[in-house]
């Protein structure tokens, strides 16, 4: 009886130290975020840039988030070579991402949009106020809008 009181207490601890904003963000808003940070990756025009798969991830990061998203590590070529493995990562993190920035933005979406696109290019998400990165950010929020738009009046697909 007490290991199970115990374990209800930690479940409780844990959901309460969730993001505020985690339950506000929806797999469809994660899923046009994904898609926009792929529509709006830099195209360098150069091959072998130093940047891998469709969202032009920096190599140092793939070890860490395949681990914390699949479970085990791959290598940049590997991720390189799978869209899917990519789609998959990327989504992971966005599931992380977005909620935090929701939160951070007081539940304003335009901004947690911002916010996240601006983390994903810097590693903060407040520092592109100016210059390219704030262009990027303002791409990723006209791509990010076009899919949901998209998504909301999309006729439905019947069985």
């Amino acid at each position: 009886m007490g290991r199970l009181l115990l374990k209800g207490l930690f479940v409780g601890l844990a959901l309460w130290t969730l993001p505020a904003g985690a339950q506000q963000v929806s797999e469809p808003q994660v899923e046009a975020m994904v898609d926009a940070l792929r529509q709006a990756a830099p195209k360098t025009g150069v091959q072998n840039d130093g940047l891998y798969s469709q969202w032009q991830i920096t190599p140092g990061i793939i070890p860490s988030w395949s681990k914390q998203c699949l479970g085990r590590e791959v290598t940049a070529k590997q991720l390189e070579s799978s869209p899917k493995v990519a789609r998959s990562i990327v989504s992971c993190i966005l599931r992380r991402e977005l909620p935090k920035q929701y939160a951070a933005s007081g539940k304003n979406g335009t901004m947690a949009v911002r916010r996240t696109a601006c983390w994903w290019m810097t590693g903060n998400p407040t520092s592109c106020t100016s210059g390219q990165t704030a262009k990027y950010v303002q791409s990723v929020e006209r791509f990010y809008q076009q899919v949901r738009t998209k998504a909301v009046t999309a006729p439905a697909v019947s069985k």
